[in-house]
């Protein structure tokens, strides 16, 4: 009997295995451990968005929309943003609708990456970024936030990290996983370090939303300098609790957008129609994404109060929903260690804050996200307080 064998290939993301997410996230189920780990609500979302996909389902628009997105949304994306950043996107030619945020980042570092150009990547970072530059041909280029202070932003290292190879820089705000927030005197720093080149931007405001302390999100948008050569990406999942719907955005200018959108078409060409139509009628209501930024707050304060019981450093937090940890001078396990143990020891998934580094920088930091019931809150710290002695080792 012949023996059948599958050709080999060689890897083009060879370092890439399963993320921490889907290991910490089965870990948990394993041990039975509260799940702070993957960023998810754990509670239900507006039934009026129930009720009004049902609806639209109903009503028969269940075939392909648009590639670009169904107009009603985009003319309410529109109107929202300028609502927000006093600026309106064209809905024809500025405005795409995505499979997810994580489609848009592919599609644009796609779109724009050449072999050999270099890619400005701020870390700790979203996973997803560097294999797409890689698969792109691209080479990441990495800096790093400055953890001594606040993870704020290096604008040295980032001056120095410019060079004629650069295409596209990847920055995010309200940032994942660190909370840090750009602020608008950071923006006109932006403005002056691109100015005279032609270096692209890629601005991740997935958690435009949510920010906190009269915070005022400073959206690329806002900015007509930054505007004119940047790819600004959104999401309704992290916006509206929903992120098993997979529905996010893009706004670029024309010439961006065109390039953009002829990567989507190919990618997933269209995003589930009955969804948008649902969400083109919710952003009727302004207050839907204006009032998100005191609602998750509420839950920072709640999730800091209960923390205070417990011996981890407690770092600030100026957006998004996810809390660090600094437990440093608890333990000097590696973070990937540390976070396995609270899970199987004290029933807590957290993620380790090195898997966001390229070099797996590790400062003894873990991410919790806190967008959850309070009483799953509650559950997690309980836990903490009980087990006082397995967190220190």
């Amino acid at each position: 009997m012949q023996t059948l064998s599958t050709p080999p290939l060689t890897s083009k993301l060879p370092q890439v295995g399963t993320t921490i997410f889907a290991v910490m996230s089965a870990l948990a189920q394993k041990h039975q451990a509260v799940n702070l780990s993957q960023g998810f609500p754990d509670f239900p979302i507006d039934s009026r968005l129930i009720d009004l996909v049902e609806k639209n389902m109903r009503q028969g628009f269940n075939q392909y929309a648009p590639m670009a997105g169904w107009m009603p949304l985009r003319e309410r994306i529109a109107e929202k943003t300028a609502l927000c950043y006093g600026y309106s996107p064209d809905p024809e030619t500025e405005i795409t609708l995505t499979s997810g945020a994580t489609e848009a980042l592919f599609d644009i570092i796609a779109a724009t990456v050449h072999p050999g150009d270099e890619v400005i990547v701020l870390e700790p970072g979203y996973d997803s970024y560097v294999p797409a530059i890689l698969l792109a041909g691209g080479v990441p280029v990495s800096v790093n936030l400055d953890a001594d202070k606040g993870y704020s932003i290096p604008t040295a290292a980032l001056r120095a990290a410019i060079s004629p190879r650069t295409k596209l820089l990847i920055f995010n705000t309200p940032h994942n996983p660190t909370g840090t927030i750009w602020r608008k005197e950071e923006m006109e720093t932006l403005a002056e370090l691109v100015r005279d080149t032609d270096i692209l931007l890629l601005s991740d405001e997935v958690y435009e939303h949510l920010i906190f302390d009269q915070e005022q999100h400073q959206s690329v948008l806002r900015f007509p300098e930054l505007r004119a050569r940047s790819f600004v990406v959104s999401s309704f999942g992290k916006s509206f609790h929903a992120t098993g719907w997979k529905l996010g955005y893009c706004i670029a200018p024309p010439a961006l957008t065109a390039e953009m959108r002829k990567v989507h078409q190919y990618v997933t060409f269209s995003s589930p129609t009955p969804m948008q139509c649902a969400i083109a009628e919710y952003l009727e209501q302004p207050e839907h994404y204006l009032n998100l930024g005191v609602f998750y707050q509420q839950k920072r304060d709640y999730m800091q109060q209960l923390l205070a019981q417990t011996p981890f450093e407690i770092l600030p937090c100026g957006g998004t929903y996810f809390q660090l940890l600094g437990y440093g001078h608890l333990s000097d396990e590696p973070d990937t260690t540390y976070a396995e143990r609270l899970t199987r020891e004290v029933g807590v998934a957290t993620i380790p804050v090195s898997v966001f580094y390229s070099d797996k920088t590790d400062r003894k930091v873990i991410r919790l996200c806190f967008a959850k019931r309070p009483e799953t809150l509650e559950a997690a710290v309980a836990r903490f307080v009980t087990h006082q002695n397995a967190l220190s080792r």
